[in-house]
């Protein structure tokens, strides 16, 4: 049996990619997410978190044992060599539930939602890639709001993702969000419409697509 036809919408950090999800699930679209996949393994108890303790310390998690992900967060954006050993941790079993719960989907097609798409080398889990699109100006305002960061450790945060040229050139499909919350049902519903055509067959490609938001 095939696996069933996937897209990966990917996109930087504060760059929209929750909310765009959100209107493909809306469509009955299943929706699964890299990011839910890495708080459930480090979840206490689990392999990844006995590594993560053992690599960067007890204090890593608190009383109750859980990982203290804010602290983990400020450890790897300001150190390369950990980042990098973090994501050999975590890449190998996110990729294995992304795999898993992608081939028990039930819908025409499955989306899968990894912010570092190219760099964790997942790209050979999906047939086409949206990418959710916003400048980085937009980003920064984005993230410092949300996250209560300063500039200049957003910066660094976006650093440590795929770049913004990296993922355009993958793009099969860009979705510019930097309009209205209220456009990207509309924008995410013409995908959708070609995407559902692809996934049954009926067409076997589409021309890349570039939306405006």
């Amino acid at each position: 049996m095939s696996r069933k036809f996937t897209i990966g919408l990917t996109g930087g950090i504060a760059s929209g990619k929750s909310v765009v999800a959100g209107a493909f699930e809306r469509l009955g679209v299943t929706i699964i997410d890299a990011d839910t996949v890495a708080r459930e393994v480090v979840e206490p108890g689990q392999p990844a978190l006995a590594e993560i303790v053992e690599r960067f310390g007890t204090n890593i998690v608190d009383v109750d044992g859980r990982l203290r992900r804010r602290d983990l967060r400020h450890i790897i954006f300001d150190d390369d060599a950990a980042r990098r050993d973090l994501e050999a941790i975590m890449h190998p079993r996110i990729r294995v539930a992304l795999q898993t719960q992608r081939d028990a989907a039930d819908s025409e097609y499955t989306i899968l939602v990894v912010p570092l798409l190219v760099k964790s080398t997942m790209i050979d889990l999906v047939d086409r890639v949206l990418v959710v699109d916003a400048p980085e100006h937009i980003q920064l305002e984005r993230l410092t709001a949300r996250d209560d960061i300063d500039e200049a450790f957003a910066h660094k945060m976006i650093a440590a993702q795929d770049s913004r040229a990296e993922r355009l050139a993958t793009a099969d499909d860009v979705l510019v969000n930097t309009g209205p919350r209220k456009d990207i049902a509309d924008l995410a519903a013409a995908l959708h419409a070609g995407y559902q055509r692809m996934a049954l067959g009926e067409i076997a490609d589409l021309p890349p697509l570039h939306l405006p938001g």
